[in-house]
């Protein structure tokens, strides 16, 4: 990797949305992460998490406690379960962004390989959802407060519980025509949902999603 390639790859912005359980960080070269701490903690640099025949898990809802600079190319991340000798270096950070969804499939797809389920939320999960553009005017309200199915735990199955509650305007909620917040922070598919939460739906553009035929 040459000097200059480096360079972009030094953080500019780190931060921890601990709500959300998000690390954002953006570097030089215009690229933005947000990284869940479930996703840092399965893939903890630590040579006791690297050297594991099996995944870890149950880390649904891990946080970090503390961020703590290692020189001028890490951070030590210090987790609220104990676990604090990963040291992720600005390229890990970038490598762990840039493939994150990647990263992500394989690790669902090694739980189901082994018959591991992650856990479910508690049951009783209420959030209130915020509706903004359109969609008041297809939906008709511009918020409502919702019990959250066990299955629904993160923003993915939030959406997609959305298309199921009613087929007929499952158009609305077409990918890539709106963002999610949650907490009023911007969320990422697998940002997960607790009792008490905020969602709102945003849509990117003021036109309404072709409706399916």
């Amino acid at each position: 990797m040459s000097e200059a390639e480096q360079d972009e790859k030094i953080p500019v912005e780190i931060h921890l949305h601990q709500k959300t359980r998000l690390l954002a960080v953006a570097f030089a070269d215009g690229q933005r992460f947000e990284l869940p701490c479930e996703y840092l903690r399965v893939f903890s640099t630590a040579k006791e998490v690297r050297t594991l025949a099996e995944p870890v898990t149950g880390k649904e809802k891990v946080g970090i406690e503390r961020i703590e600079p290692q020189g001028q190319y890490a951070v030590r991340l210090v987790f609220d379960d104990g676990h604090d000798t990963g040291i992720f270096s600005w390229s890990t950070l970038y490598e762990l962004g840039r493939n994150r969804e990647s990263n992500w499939r394989q690790y669902l797809s090694r739980l189901e390989a082994l018959g591991i389920e992650r856990k479910a939320p508690a049951a009783g999960r209420e959030i209130e959802i915020l509706y903004f553009n359109y969609f008041v005017n297809k939906l008709g309200r511009e918020s409502e407060k919702v019990k959250l199915p066990p299955k629904v735990a993160d923003v993915a199955t939030l959406i997609e519980w959305q298309r199921r509650r009613d087929p007929s305007r499952a158009y609305l909620f077409t990918a890539d025509t709106f963002r999610v917040t949650v907490n009023k922070q911007f969320s990422e598919p697998f940002t997960t949902l607790e009792h008490g939460d905020e969602a709102a739906f945003v849509p990117n553009s003021p036109h309404v999603p072709a409706a399916d035929h």
